[in-house]
């Protein structure tokens, strides 16, 4: 196996249509797996049938499966990653789930403010330094 940045070549059978060369290598290099498959493809049909299919089922052949995680076995998945390149920025109910988090924390100390003004102790204090 090839490694490139402490990740391993593997092919991905569960993502794949065939025997998942093509989703592997795909993970590897972190791009789409459709654009690896259409690449494949157009060099098939371009005129290296020989060199497709060789490469293909050597790759088959020679790479290991990918180890499953512990979280892929769970078909449900409450908020996904982004993981490839061009997606910038986190997911929409990561983002809307932090926004809320911060909207609560904002108010609890909003309450925790009202509660330090609206007392006696304040009122107190201001004549304090009032004088």
């Amino acid at each position: 196996m090839s490694e490139r940045n402490g990740r391993t070549l593997y092919r991905n059978p569960r993502s794949g249509k065939i025997a998942g060369v093509c989703a592997g290598i795909a993970e590897f290099f972190n791009i789409e797996t459709w654009l690896v498959r259409v690449v494949a493809i157009s060099i098939f049909l371009l005129g290296g049938t020989g060199i497709v299919l060789i490469l293909y089922v050597a790759l088959w052949m020679i790479l290991d499966v990918a180890p499953v995680a512990p979280h892929d076995k769970d078909s449900y998945r409450e908020i996904e990653l982004k993981k490839k390149v061009w997606q910038a920025g986190e997911p929409a109910k990561q983002a809307l789930s932090d926004v809320n988090r911060q909207f609560c924390d904002l108010e609890v100390r909003l309450q925790q403010l009202e509660k330090y003004v609206t007392s006696d102790h304040f009122d107190l204090k201001r004549q304090i330094n009032s004088l």
